[in-house]
């Protein structure tokens, strides 16, 4: 028997065990396509006897390389074209952060410098939380879900680590860390790449077409993919890979430079855009000195600073023909500026007309200061993540009422060096 023929029998015993509807994750990268594709087979296969939905989910930061966005649309759209066609119960969904997550309403808004190895507060704000918001709500529609995952123990010697330190049931799954009622099942972790690439090579798209666009991108980028992400045990998109353009975790964009040596030479503008974020981070008078807190050091970028931001950001827009930020995250860059330090509510506006984007400021409400966000704001100050100090709030929280009880000192700092733990895991994980 095959690999292919043991993961589709693994696959057709899984989805006939239960009613637990079927959550891929896709990210339009070579792994995750072959998940989605060996499950869209198996529908096709077991015909009327495919009861239970299939969702899938793919990710849009908004920052994404802009000719994978544009692959990633395009295959979402076929595949729900012929799901619909073939009368197959499989839904496609892609998600996006709210105006207030995403990386310019951070950046250029909030003045939170560029994301580093050891702060990947882009991660959080721009994919784990709109993925774990539409995974949620499908779970709390169905009671309870099972996460289908491209991970591969071959991916990596740190990726394998990761996948062996999670124990599995008796049916090969795992529960989900923190999304509750939620399974994850990891169906081709067993694929080496070359059988990866082997099948997608030999097996053209159950939804039909073929894989010559992926497989095209992939010889340009020389790399792999960005993965859907739900918590932060998954790795960076570091290195080579498909994913933000934006992306100042690694020092050198290989996919990038690898799309632009082959063609697509549009995009130079946007590297070296992301390289001078790099430079910023660091370079003097562009940052405040004095943080959210009132204490002395390397605050968020100052007003000046994230002017000279929007205005390279809009420059950069017009050298490449790429549309990088929309009217409604320049709208919200306008009111967090008139929250914090434009009282004339022009200045973002003003700047868009420099580079003909007029834009109706007035559409977008100034938010709240409400809890949530003093909170991430004050993470964000101590280069802590906002998620991991949130995980350490809500543990003291639950713990604090049953501290006098046997063992729950213990108990709570074990968990909280879990925590700390993963914090660590994260940037270690992240490509230097």
């Amino acid at each position: 028997m095959t690999i292919h023929e043991q993961t589709l029998d693994f696959l057709r015993k899984q989805y006939l065990e239960d009613e637990r509807p079927w959550v891929v994750a896709y990210s339009g990268g070579k792994d995750s396509t072959l998940v989605l594709q060996l499950v869209f087979e198996l529908l096709l296969e077991l015909g009327e006897n495919a009861r239970k939905p299939v969702y899938v989910l793919s990710s849009d930061t908004q920052v994404e390389a802009p000719n994978v966005a544009s692959y990633v649309k395009k295959a979402l759209s076929d595949i729900q074209r012929a799901a619909q066609l073939r009368h197959l119960k499989l839904y496609t969904e892609l998600v996006e952060p709210e105006l207030d997550e995403v990386f310019w309403s951070k950046m250029i808004g909030k003045g939170y410098p560029p994301p580093n190895r050891w702060f990947r507060w882009c991660t959080s704000s721009m994919k784990i939380k709109p993925s774990r918001r539409a995974v949620e709500r499908i779970t709390q529609k169905h009671g309870s879900v099972i996460l289908m995952l491209g991970s591969r123990m071959d991916e990596s010697s740190q990726r394998a680590k990761s996948i062996q330190s999670f124990s599995n049931n008796e049916r090969g799954l795992n529960k989900h860390h923190e999304i509750p009622n939620a399974l994850v099942c990891k169906p081709i972790v067993d694929w080496t790449t070359d059988e990866v690439w082997e099948y997608l090579y030999s097996n053209p798209p159950a939804w039909g077409g073929n894989h010559d666009e992926l497989i095209r991108l992939y010889r340009q980028a020389s790399g792999g993919e960005c993965p859907i992400v739900l918590d932060l045990n998954t790795p960076s998109c570091g290195g080579s890979r498909f994913g933000c353009w934006t992306c100042t975790v690694v020092k050198q964009d290989k996919s990038m430079e690898g799309f632009i040596a082959t063609g697509e030479q549009h995009m130079a503008p946007l590297n070296h855009y992301r390289e001078a974020l790099m430079r910023y981070r660091d370079e003097p008078g562009m940052r405040s000195q004095i943080r959210r807190d009132g204490s002395m050091g390397n605050g968020p970028f100052n007003p000046e600073g994230r002017k000279r931001l929007l205005r390279e950001l809009l420059a950069t827009e017009q050298e490449s023909g790429l549309r990088l930020i929309s009217d409604e995250q320049l709208a919200t860059i306008q009111a967090i500026w008139h929250d914090e330090f434009d009282y004339t509510g022009e200045t973002a506006r003003l700047i868009a007309a420099e580079f003909g984007r007029e834009v109706a400021m007035s559409t977008i409400k100034s938010e709240k200061h409400d809890a949530a966000l003093l909170l991430e704001q004050a993470a964000m100050e101590q280069g802590i993540n906002p998620e991991i100090l949130k995980s350490v709030l809500q543990t003291v929280r639950y713990r604090a009422p049953k501290i006098d009880a046997w063992g729950a000192k213990p108990q709570l700092d074990r968990e909280l060096e879990q925590l700390i733990t993963k914090a660590a895991k994260q940037a270690e994980q992240a490509t230097p």
